[in-house]
């Protein structure tokens, strides 16, 4: 079954959101790389992966035969939509940023992405009208326990209020960033690559200030190693994982949203232990297969609500 207003199947949709969520777990094993190569700060880094990753977009965009017969919104609905979802981007990845400073990396990873398929849910049912259902519901405890195990399992973690405030800042503003998306497909006004392009354009302009305080160019021994590293951030977790993400958010409920983006600490966990050197634990291994069965039991369920041609709400 297609969306009716982006043409996309559903289960194309899931495709895309599993590709993404695969893709956003490579990022931290770059950006871990790219620590290690230079003083580029997390914020600073965090500038160039959007605004390298916008240059990207728009080459894709210029190479991309238009659609016949489209009709662009009006150029205020535009620049609304534009500014809503690039604050929205530019508040989870700061805000998360800030919370790994503030808390650590296990808990803050724990709140914001943990808070997300909550608020999202919630969002969608005061929002949308969108249900989660009974199914649903045990999905998402099944991935939360899951995240839990993961990040928190056998660590030393140190919970800090302030950094929990800004781990839930940063759920939030992915959370804003998902429904909006959601809503627009659903009007029949959504245009994934433009999406895209304007929201990279909005969040590279908010990070400026704050990567030019924390310093924008890099000092590094490796400047061959550092530029490939920063391609590869630029095209695959930021450019084709997040344009991947604003297709499929159009034509899937939110609430699997959410949950498949839970598939970025696996991935991330699962380079660590191949790539990092890090050591293979029961925790890591039980966090992992309690997110991978909850993310393909709401994938499941959502595909077979689209073939079956029912509305999905849940």
């Amino acid at each position: 079954m297609s969306h009716a207003a982006s043409g996309l199947p559903v289960g194309r949709g899931l495709v895309y959101l599993t590709v993404a969520g695969v893709a956003w777990g490579t990022a931290g094993a770059a950006g871990s790389l790219v620590y290690r190569a230079s003083d580029l700060g997390p914020v600073a880094l965090s500038f160039w992966r959007c605004a390298a990753g916008l240059l990207l977009l728009v080459a894709a965009r210029r190479l991309r035969p238009r659609a016949r017969n489209a009709v662009p919104a009006p150029l205020g609905r535009r620049a609304l939509r534009a500014g809503a979802t690039g604050v929205g981007l530019a508040v989870f990845q700061t805000a998360y940023f800030a919370a790994v400073a503030a808390t650590g990396l296990a808990v803050a990873t724990v709140v914001t992405l943990g808070a997300g398929p909550v608020l999202i849910a919630l969002g969608a049912r005061l929002t949308l009208g969108e249900r989660l259902g009974r199914g649903g519901t045990v999905a998402v405890a099944g991935a939360l326990a899951g995240l839990g195990v993961l990040a928190l399992g056998g660590q030393d973690a140190s919970v800090r209020p302030w950094g929990v405030l800004l781990g839930l800042v940063s759920a939030g503003g992915g959370c804003a960033m998902t429904l909006l998306t959601r809503r627009w497909g659903r009007d029949g006004g959504s245009d994934a690559a433009g999406t895209s392009v304007a929201a990279f354009a909005v969040t590279s302009l908010c990070l400026l200030p704050f990567a030019l305080a924390e310093g924008l160019v890099p000092h590094t021994d490796e400047p061959v190693r550092l530029v490939w590293l920063l391609v590869y951030i630029a095209g695959v977790p930021t450019a084709l994982a997040y344009a991947l993400y604003f297709a499929a958010a159009v034509v899937v409920r939110p609430a699997t949203v959410s949950v498949i983006m839970l598939l970025e600490p696996v991935s991330a966990a699962v380079l660590a232990v191949a790539l990092l050197g890090e050591r293979l634990t029961w925790t890591t291994l039980a966090g992992t297969l309690l997110m991978l069965g909850s993310v393909a039991g709401l994938a499941r369920a959502e595909a077979r609500e689209a073939a079956a041609g029912e509305p999905v709400r849940g």
